[in-house]
């Protein structure tokens, strides 16, 4: 992991190397928070709705 990592600032730049490991590494974090985003959305649709039928 350590050599592929200089290999990869090496060869793109510190500044670049750094975006793509953070773009890995919070991957699965950033779907987690887009299916939470979804389901707020969902959930704040039948609120609504539900307030318009009373």
């Amino acid at each position: 992991m350590y050599d592929q990592l200089v290999s990869l600032i090496s060869s793109v730049g510190f500044p670049i190397a750094v975006s793509i490991y953070l773009l890995i590494r919070f991957e699965d974090k950033i779907g987690l928070l887009v299916q939470s985003l979804q389901g707020l959305r969902e959930d704040i649709s039948a609120v609504i709705k539900n307030q318009e039928r009373k």
